[in-house]
């Protein structure tokens, strides 16, 4: 079910000059189920803003956790405030952002587009003829999807060794009972995905609450993976690259785990959900040997480096350097 939430503004806006309202505050960031061509037009109204936002709802309301925190806004058509366009209650965040868009390099949504969407591996017309039993654990309407619940239920299909494949296998990481495991399919009971044939930094689709600042964690260890060629995973993963040799992905995965990388994500995650469009706002960067940033560093030093690039200001590093959680 989609939300309801701006069908009430809308009718209020044809109704009264002068509307208010306390809601989700998702749209802000363009998250969630809310129309995308909606939230835009929110976002670029001239009479609309943002009174105040609180990213915890439980400081308004104490019982309830709305993901993507709640804003109260205010529509004045005899008033003009400027578009809001991007939105953010740090002074500081929107600066960062300044410097990072009007960086010559930077085109956005291209690391964006490095990320798969969810579910991209799926069961093949072979697997669901010769395992009817695909669909009573999954139904039809998401059978060939290789879910969490397909992954621990289908022993018959997921195996713990390459043997028991009785054919070529393929690695699949997923996750049972909240740990990370791994097993083997058929390779024949999957449809081709492109993804297989290269090396990828594997994120979780999911985590946190969509505060600013979490860590990207995987079950049990804690941290992005890199897959290698003929590995895959369960739709709790999502995968960034398709890169050629393991250097790149090596590179990748230590650009995530950067405060400057997560901060920027932080931009648009405004919920639990990791998908695509949260990370249109961090910047692509060379992951080759030639790259300007030396990947191979610690992960403190290629921060500073990224500090450099951008040319934040001190007031600019601390605010990263304080919100945002290390990761090892």
């Amino acid at each position: 079910m989609g939300s309801i939430y701006n069908l009430f503004y809308d009718t209020a806006f044809e109704l009264s000059s002068l509307v208010t309202f306390i809601t989700p505050g998702r749209f802000l960031f363009k998250a969630g189920q809310t129309p995308m061509e909606w939230m835009e037009k929110m976002l670029s109204d001239t009479h609309f803003k943002v009174v105040d936002y609180f990213q915890k709802s439980s400081d308004v309301f104490p019982t309830v956790d709305i993901k993507g925190g709640v804003a109260i806004g205010l529509r004045n058509a005899n008033k003009e405030f400027g578009a809001i366009g991007f939105f953010s209650d740090y002074p500081d965040l929107k600066s960062i952002m300044a410097k990072v868009f009007t960086n010559p390099s930077f085109q956005f949504g291209q690391f964006a587009s490095l990320v798969s969407s969810q579910g991209i591996y799926r069961f093949s017309e072979k697997a669901l003829s010769e395992f009817p039993r695909i669909y009573e654990v999954q139904g039809k309407g998401t059978a060939s999807k290789i879910t969490s619940n397909a992954f621990e239920n289908l022993t018959e299909i997921f195996v713990n060794t390459e043997k028991e494949c009785k054919g070529e296998g393929v690695q699949i990481i997923g996750r049972i009972k909240g740990s990370r495991e791994t097993k083997w399919v058929n390779a024949s009971y999957l449809q081709p995905c492109e993804y297989l044939n290269y090396y990828n930094v594997l994120v979780p689709e999911a985590n946190g609450t969509g505060a600013i600042g979490e860590v990207l964690s995987t079950p049990v260890i804690g941290v992005p993976v890199i897959g290698v060629p003929v590995i895959g995973h369960t739709d709790t993963f999502l995968s960034i690259g398709k890169f050629a040799d393991a250097q790149e992905a090596s590179a990748c995965l230590n650009y995530v785990k950067t405060k400057f990388a997560r901060c920027l994500l932080g931009t648009l995650k405004a919920t639990q959900h990791n998908p695509r469009d949260t990370w249109a706002n961090v910047p692509l960067q060379n992951f080759t040997a030639i790259s300007d940033i030396d990947w191979t560093q610690s992960i403190a030093d290629i921060d500073k480096q990224l500090y450099r690039k951008y040319k934040l200001d001190e007031d600019e590093i601390e605010f990263i350097e304080k919100m945002i959680k290390p990761m090892e």
